[in-house]
């Protein structure tokens, strides 16, 4: 049985494998490096961990479970959330919010639940009509800004309404997408 932290974040929550016996360790590569003076801990699954404490920002709960993934993909990526600024967008309109550096779980996940046979996600989702909204901050501009991409270029009615609910209708790939989009309707 794994155990898991789980930490809250304003788009869902994520974990770290957490370890708190030297059994627990047993089948990482720290199993002869952290001492059990050093315990608990969390893997952060980058090759990296450190000490855990349960005061931790945004920490929630520990889970076990035999999964290698302890969340639903609801409550890892908040569907339909009011505050909804980056993810994944559905052609039926529903959102996946994540940060700006959590497309690629997300999609893994999504893929994973609606084309379950996909060995690339990303591209799953693209070919299935999804949208993902993303950071476009390349580190010199003034102020990030949402961009939207689409794989096939087009979106659907939907997407345009929760396009225009975030208040990103006028953006300039938006508008593309709404004219090449207009072709097909």
């Amino acid at each position: 049985m794994k155990k898991f932290a789980i930490y809250r974040s304003e788009n869902g929550y994520y974990f770290y494998r957490y370890c708190d016996t030297p059994e627990s360790l047993a089948d990482t590569p720290f199993a002869e490096i952290i001492t059990e003076d050093r315990l608990p801990v969390v893997l952060d699954g980058k090759g990296g961990y450190r000490r855990f404490t349960d005061d931790e920002l945004g920490f929630t709960e520990i889970v076990e479970t035999e999964e290698d993934v302890p969340l639903p993909l609801e409550r890892m990526f908040f569907k339909n959330h009011p505050g909804f600024k980056l993810g994944w967008i559905s052609p039926d309109g529903d959102t996946y919010s994540c940060d700006y550096t959590g497309h690629a779980k997300c999609a893994a996940m999504l893929a994973k639940r609606f084309f379950p046979r996909a060995t690339l996600p990303d591209r799953a989702l693209g070919r299935g009509g999804w949208i993902k909204v993303i950071d476009s901050w390349n580190g010199t501009e003034r102020q990030h800004r949402q961009f939207v991409y689409s794989f096939t270029g087009r979106i659907t009615n939907r997407q345009a309404d929760v396009l225009f609910d975030l208040g990103l209708y006028n953006n300039p790939e938006v508008k593309e997408m709404l004219n090449q989009s207009e072709d097909a309707w």
